[in-house]
């Protein structure tokens, strides 16, 4: 899809008030905008080949298809640098049970 991402992580969205729960991915990139629905699209079907168990929650509609955010560049350095984190031996998590850093990423 010739789309660059410098950094992501995945947290649940579980109350979603009438909905679904879903995964939701939160993605920078500098050339995301005009490809999300196809991206999240075909993200969601490559987890389902890849991922039986999701493949299951999918198909027996516990969770619906899966949600892409767009970050602005920079957005997660600056969720290091506030977490006192900044550095090459500090990694953003890729995937998290909570939405402890998902929160912080959408409050900066």
């Amino acid at each position: 899809m010739h789309i660059t991402i410098t950094e992501f992580t995945v947290a649940p969205k579980v109350n979603t008030e009438g909905e679904l729960p879903y995964h939701e991915w939160f993605v920078e990139s500098p050339n995301i905008a005009n490809s999300l629905m196809e991206l999240e699209k075909k993200t969601d079907e490559y987890m389902q080949r890849k991922n039986i168990y999701y493949r299951d929650l999918r198909s027996g509609n516990v969770l619906q298809q899966l949600k892409i955010r767009p970050l602005p560049t920079g957005r997660f350095i600056a969720y290091m640098k506030a977490e006192g984190k900044l550095g090459g031996q500090n990694k953003v998590p890729r995937l998290m049970n909570d939405r402890t850093i998902a929160d912080r990423l959408t409050a900066l």
